[in-house]
């Protein structure tokens, strides 16, 4: 299949324009938060939330107005380890989409979320809001950058949990499409596959263990696909007390078990299977406790 041009990938998200033109025209929103407003919803639609920006394009701008504030609430509850209360903050977009949604249900799905976000912002608003958002930005941001083909200055960006968004000036993006992938669904068009872009870090699960416990390499194994599947856990790095890092189960008389390890998981959906929404899950095998929270960075270790 031909790559699409500028006009069809406009043309095919011609909701998706029309509302970010109101968020950040008409609205007068922040850009960063607009962004992060469409990404939401694309990822929520994805989800299986419905035709979302078909509902949304007839409502009044009122009606925009408070679902896009809704949208700001859902993408922040992200952003916090702790879930948030039991009174369901988002009542428009649950009569809306006609199914079960809430801002803890989005929280139990954290980590799925987040990276659906950074996906939906780098792969489709990144393409195609270029023009607009050179509206809205500051002409040190874009009418100066397009001159030199450099990304626009979006600000807000890059993100504390959503990371970065490379926008290109939209002359420039339009010279450069032909050599960009963009990945086809086996829904019809253009779009993204978390499958594909998930990193080994989005995907990774940070174990710890009690001391005096030690805990083998077979049982991590054991435990995980028994609950999960046989096939969710991609590798399992333990760390030794002494310091050093193993893929074997070590154990010298009990002195130097492993009191940590990495374990590296299919998707980024079994880690939110695993965590159910919480910061820090217990898991038990052969009366051993397993701590599972998510890998967070290089403080980690065993990267």
């Amino acid at each position: 299949m031909s790559h699409p041009t500028i006009e069809q990938l406009h043309a095919f998200h011609a909701q998706d324009r029309e509302i970010f033109s109101k968020l950040v025209l008409k609205f007068l929103r922040p850009p960063a938060e607009s962004l992060l407003v469409m990404a939401t919803w694309l990822w929520l639609e994805d989800f299986g939330f419905g035709n979302i920006f078909s509902i949304i394009t007839i409502f009044s701008d009122l009606l925009i107005v408070d679902l896009a504030n809704e949208a700001v609430l859902c993408f922040q509850c992200l952003e916090s380890d702790q879930p948030p209360n039991d009174v369901n903050q988002i009542p428009l977009t649950e009569r809306f989409m006609k199914k079960d949604i809430s801002l803890q249900i989005l929280h139990k799905h954290r980590y799925t979320a987040i990276t659906g976000i950074k996906n939906f912002l780098t792969t489709i608003c990144s393409r195609i809001f270029s023009d607009i958002l050179q509206r809205v930005l500051p002409p040190s941001s874009s009418s100066f950058i397009t001159k030199i083909r450099h990304p626009l200055i979006i600000p807000g960006f890059p993100h504390p949990t959503f990371g970065s968004i490379n926008v290109l000036p939209d002359v420039v993006a339009r010279d450069n499409l032909l050599n960009t992938n963009l990945f086809l669904f086996p829904h019809g068009l253009w779009g993204w596959n978390a499958t594909y872009v998930a990193t080994d870090k989005e995907r990774t699960v940070f174990l710890t263990f009690s001391r005096g416990f030690p805990v083998s390499q077979a049982e991590v194994y054991h435990l995980f696909t028994e609950i999960y599947g046989e096939n969710c856990v991609e590798s399992v790095y333990m760390q030794e007390e002494g310091g050093s890092s193993s893929n074997e189960n070590t154990n010298c008389n009990g002195q130097q078990q492993p009191l940590y390890a990495k374990m590296v998981l299919d998707s980024v959906v079994t880690v939110d299977r695993i965590l159910n929404g919480e910061e820090k899950k217990k898991y038990r095998i052969n009366g051993k406790h397993i701590w599972a929270r998510k890998f967070k960075n290089n403080k980690d270790g065993l990267i």
